[in-house]
Protein backbone atom coordinates (compact mmCIF):
# COMPACT_ATOMS: atom_id res chain seq x y z
CA UNK A 1 0.00 0.00 0.00
CA UNK A 2 3.31 2.46 -0.03
CA UNK A 3 2.14 2.81 -3.41
CA UNK A 4 -0.76 4.80 -2.80
CA UNK A 5 1.37 7.54 -0.68
CA UNK A 6 3.88 7.87 -3.44
CA UNK A 7 0.96 7.74 -6.41
CA UNK A 8 -0.84 10.62 -4.46
CA UNK A 9 2.47 12.01 -3.09
CA UNK A 10 4.53 13.44 -5.91
CA UNK A 11 2.07 14.95 -7.72
CA UNK A 12 0.72 16.79 -5.02
CA UNK A 13 4.31 18.03 -4.69
CA UNK A 14 4.80 18.68 -7.92
CA UNK A 15 1.56 21.04 -8.34
CA UNK A 16 2.69 22.70 -5.20
CA UNK A 17 5.73 23.66 -6.46
CA UNK A 18 4.44 24.94 -9.90
CA UNK A 19 1.93 26.79 -8.00
CA UNK A 20 4.67 28.16 -5.73
CA UNK A 21 6.90 29.38 -9.02
CA UNK A 22 3.63 31.09 -10.13
CA UNK A 23 2.89 32.77 -6.85
CA UNK A 24 6.76 33.86 -6.63
CA UNK A 25 6.51 35.56 -10.19
CA UNK A 26 3.50 37.05 -9.67
CA UNK A 27 5.11 38.57 -6.88
CA UNK A 28 8.27 39.91 -7.82
CA UNK A 29 6.17 41.46 -11.52
CA UNK A 30 4.21 43.73 -8.45
CA UNK A 31 7.30 44.47 -6.46
CA UNK A 32 9.51 45.50 -9.03
CA UNK A 33 8.34 48.82 -10.85
CA UNK A 34 6.74 48.64 -14.24
CA UNK A 35 9.20 49.37 -17.48
CA UNK A 36 7.21 51.45 -19.45
CA UNK A 37 6.50 53.87 -16.90
CA UNK A 38 9.44 57.03 -16.64
CA UNK A 39 10.14 59.48 -14.55
CA UNK A 40 8.14 62.75 -14.29
CA UNK A 41 11.26 64.65 -13.13
CA UNK A 42 13.63 63.97 -16.25
CA UNK A 43 13.26 66.44 -18.74
CA UNK A 44 13.09 64.95 -22.50
CA UNK A 45 15.15 65.71 -25.12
Amino acid sequence: MWYFAWLLGLPLAAAFAVLNAMWYEVMEQQASPKMSEKPKDVPRR
